[in-house]
């Protein structure tokens, strides 16, 4: 039965009982059952599992760490891809602790992990950018396409409510030759520029552009958001489109 099928009472029981079989395995430095959950076909039994571990982090982080460290060596995708999750939960608050295990699942084989750094870098980036987004920086020129828009994808979240925080870092890529990061970069611009006061933020950044076909990609895409989000943009359309045509040359 998958956990969602359990009633609530029951879900909240199996979710103490797994936190409470994960502590004492990460203590005692064994993970057979941990294992088995981290590995879990049930997405919300492996989100259980890296929860735990980032609410175990404030009471044992050097057994925690070696735990997290330990499921990165697993042969299971799932295992890797939970391992760096929790390793996301802890780099909210401490990114320094995870920064290693974040570069080995940049370039993990498999692509539900190297999604895993992706979903990660967004939740550590909105709540701890600093580092977070500097470390993100020194991959936008990284020699593989594909890690180069995984990091474009990964800073969007924080760009949504602070887009000057990750327009520079952007701007990095507006040479990029290869589609999929050039896409990327445009999806992302759209994004961050849909909520208040964001959007004469990018527009203001994308004026020291040189590359004018992208900008006018990204400009149209703009505009494109504001259609599909209407009920969330603070803009309409037409407004935003007025506002970049009267502000952009």
């Amino acid at each position: 039965m998958a956990y969602y099928d359990l009633p609530k009472t029951e879900r909240a029981a199996l979710a103490q009982r797994m936190e409470a079989e994960i502590a004492r395995e990460t203590g005692n430095g064994t993970q057979n059952l941990l294992l088995q959950y981290a590995g879990d076909e049930d997405t919300y039994i492996r989100k259980n599992v890296y929860l735990a571990l980032g609410r175990l982090y404030a009471q044992d982080p050097g057994n925690v760490l070696k735990t997290i460290a330990a499921m990165l060596g697993s042969d299971m995708p799932k295992v890797r891809q939970t391992a760096i999750n929790a390793a996301g939960e802890i780099g909210r608050k401490d990114f320094e602790a995870v920064q290693a295990m974040m570069d080995k699942g940049l370039t993990d084989e498999h692509h539900m992990v190297r999604n895993a750094v992706i979903g990660s870098v967004k939740k550590m980036g909105e709540k701890n950018p600093v580092p977070v987004l500097a470390w993100a920086k020194t991959y936008l020129t990284h020699p593989d396409k594909e890690i180069r828009r995984e990091i474009c994808h990964g800073i969007e979240l924080r760009g949504r409510t602070h887009p000057q925080d990750i327009l520079p870092l952007l701007q990095a890529l507006e040479m990029d030759k290869t589609a999929r990061v050039r896409n990327t970069l445009v999806h992302v611009i759209g994004q961050i520029a849909y909520k208040k006061g964001c959007l004469e933020t990018v527009v203001a950044h994308l004026k020291g552009w040189k590359n004018k076909a992208l900008v006018k990609e990204a400009l149209d895409e703009i505009v494109s958001v504001h259609e599909r989000y209407a009920q969330f943009a603070v803009k309409t359309p037409a407004e935003a489109l007025d506002y970049i045509t009267n502000h952009f040359d």
